[in-house]
C-alpha cells in the first residue's frame, strides 16, 4: 500500500533530498502544482506567471511513515512564515504549500498548522496555504535528484 503527499517549500531540490532521507518514503519527484497552465516547464514557472509552485510529490508507505510525520518534516525543512519566498528565492513558485489528496490529509494538515501556530515559537504567522491537490506536472529530468547528482547537500551552494 502506498499514498501520495505533495508539498511546496521553496526550491524543490533541497525539499526532495530531505524527503528521500525519510524511512518509509518510497519516492520523491520534483515538479509543479497549483497553477493554471497545462504541462508547464521550468522556464515558464520561473516567470511567476503560471501560478505553479515548485513542489515535491512524495510517495510513501503509510505503514512505515505517517502523513503526520511527513508534515513534521515539512515544517522543519523550510520557513513556513515566508510569503512567496524561501531564502534568496522569491516569487509565488517558491510559496509554502500543502496540496492535500484526501479529506484525511486536509484535516491533518490543518491540525498540524494550527498546532505550529499555537506553539508560540514563530515570530510571524504561518503563510502556508492548504489546498486540494490538482495536476502534478513532473519537472524536467535534469531537476530530478538534482542535488544527489551533484553531490551537494542543500539547495543553495
Amino acid at each position: 500500500m502506498q499514498e501520495i503527499a505533495t508539498f511546496g517549500a521553496g526550491c524543490f531540490w533541497g525539499i526532495e533530498a530531505a524527503f528521500r532521507r525519510v524511512p518509509g518514503v518510497l519516492d520523491a519527484a520534483v515538479g509543479y502544482s497549483g497553477g493554471h497552465t497545462q504541462n508547464p516547464n521550468y522556464q515558464e514557472v520561473c516567470t511567476d506567471t503560471t501560478g505553479h509552485a515548485e513542489v515535491v510529490q512524495v510517495t510513501f508507505d503509510p505503514e512505515k511513515v505517517s502523513y503526520d510525520q511527513l508534515l513534521n518534516v515539512f515544517w522543519t525543512i523550510h520557513d513556513p512564515t515566508q510569503v512567496n519566498r524561501q531564502g534568496p528565492d522569491y516569487g509565488a513558485q517558491y510559496r509554502t504549500a500543502i496540496f492535500f489528496h484526501s479529506p484525511e490529509q486536509e484535516a491533518a494538515a490543518k491540525k498540524s498548522k494550527q498546532a505550529l501556530e499555537a506553539g508560540g515559537k514563530l515570530r510571524r504567522p504561518v503563510a502556508t496555504e492548504i489546498t486540494p491537490a490538482g495536476p502534478f506536472w513532473r519537472a524536467e529530468e535534469y531537476h530530478q535528484r538534482y542535488l544527489e547528482k551533484r553531490g551537494a547537500a542543500s539547495c543553495h551552494i
